[in-house]
């Protein structure tokens, strides 16, 4: 188990995407997913209120829905879910009024009493910084959120949310929610990751495979383009990313792992990462996320992914 930043949350280091939920994954297959991933010790879960408004005929609000009827359904007692704040289409935006009825709505639709981590899902330039922090502050005093916790945020802009946060005695992000993957890697260890570790905050990375790269699945763009996650994958089709998924693929054999395995266990092992997140669409395909929680990558390893992975740092 491991803890995010300086909560209570204890969590297996592994997240659970809910982003499928509702939308490539129906009712029952989600649930399915839902029970592969706790029977395996899996138990945190992220989602966001705006998911999964963009597909034909939905409003948002169908991921939470459906893990609040499973919650009901199930009654696991160690589960943490995070949720987020920002693109529901009635609530979009981070103005104090619209944080607290999102979260109103989404405690509903979860059907939980408190919401165990709450995002800002994106950054809202309209609205002070002053205004999100009192109003994400007010949410842990009146018991709507447990913790606080910034995604897609600029670097500048969470060092003013801490430095509010301290000066108010507002309650301070636990943890960050950034793009981070083996194929992308700048943004996040030049300027995410000492913030993190300066205040022990925690990563909990999304696009953990690189929508569906990393998993090894797709290595030609004629047929990566005959799907959607084939298509998101794409971009990573060159010959650098194929040089990734090789040696992935190589020290998965080592382990007798998947290459998602491999990916996601790189992941965690870097520094202040909590849990990466990773959705899965079929049940069968929780066992290799999973399977990441459990393998410790040999320094070799590391070494090797991080050299074929390798950027240059900007310029100061």
């Amino acid at each position: 188990m491991t803890r995010i930043g300086d909560s209570t949350l204890d969590v297996l280091p592994l997240c659970l995407g809910g982003n499928v939920f509702g939308w490539t994954a129906d009712r029952d297959t989600s649930f399915a997913v839902l029970d592969e991933f706790h029977a395996g010790g899996g138990t945190f879960i992220d989602t966001a209120d705006g998911y999964s408004a963009w597909a034909p005929g939905h409003t948002g609000g169908e991921s939470e829905k459906i893990i609040g009827d499973w919650l009901r359904s199930r009654t696991p007692k160690d589960v943490v879910v995070a949720t987020k704040v920002g693109t529901h289409p009635e609530f979009r935006g981070l103005s104090a009024a619209n944080i607290r009825a999102a979260a109103e709505a989404s405690l509903t639709r979860l059907g939980v009493d408190t919401i165990d981590l709450y995002y800002a899902h994106f950054d809202d330039p309209e609205v002070p910084m002053a205004e999100i922090v009192e109003a994400f502050g007010a949410l842990v005093t009146d018991g709507l959120a447990q913790n606080i916790a910034i995604s897609n945020m600029s670097p500048e802009r969470i060092r003013e949310w801490i430095t509010l946060a301290q000066l108010t005695g507002a309650a301070r992000p636990v943890a960050i929610q950034p793009h981070y993957n083996l194929v992308h890697r700048n943004e996040v260890e030049e300027s995410i990751i000492p913030i993190a570790e300066e205040y022990g905050m925690s990563l909990v990375p999304y696009y953990g495979l690189a929508s569906g790269f990393l998993t090894g699945k797709f290595r030609d763009p004629k047929t990566a383009d005959e799907t959607p996650r084939g298509r998101s994958s794409s971009k990573y089709i060159t010959r650098q990313g194929l040089k990734v998924i090789d040696t992935l693929e190589r020290i998965g054999n080592a382990h007798d792992a998947s290459i998602a395995t491999i990916a996601l266990a790189w992941l965690r092992a870097q520094p202040t990462v909590a849990a990466p997140i990773a959705s899965a669409s079929r049940p069968s395909q929780v066992a290799d996320l999973l399977a990441s929680t459990t393998i410790d990558l040999t320094p070799e390893d590391i070494s090797d992914l991080d050299a074929v992975s390798s950027w240059t740092p900007s310029a100061a």
